[in-house]
């Protein structure tokens, strides 16, 4: 897989920085919307950033699959969430064993 990484580096850039934006998104981001100017340089920077990345995983390192195992991770972890709050939810709504009303 890292040979065919090195052999089409536009679809390796490509996918590093989508992966790049989703992990900054769904972890490093704000709840208050930055101003438009920001946005843009932070999206640039993003792109320098990703080329970069780029010739590191050219040179053999595994960015992808490194970047690949985080969303997982982050998956994983909103996948915990839902299932604790489902969880939670239930409890909340069914009454105590020494609460029975008659």
């Amino acid at each position: 897989m890292q040979a065919w990484f090195a052999q089409n580096p536009v679809i390796s850039y490509i996918l590093i920085y989508v992966l790049i934006i989703f992990v900054y998104n769904k972890v490093f981001r704000s709840q208050q919307k930055l101003p438009l100017l920001k946005e843009i340089i932070l999206y640039i920077l993003m792109a320098i950033g990703s080329f970069l990345l780029l010739i590191f995983q050219i040179d053999k390192l595994p960015i992808i699959q490194c970047l690949l195992v985080a969303v997982v991770l982050m998956l994983m972890v909103r996948i915990r969430y839902f299932v604790e709050g489902r969880r939670n939810k239930k409890q909340k709504s069914m009454p105590a064993a020494g609460e029975q009303s008659e």
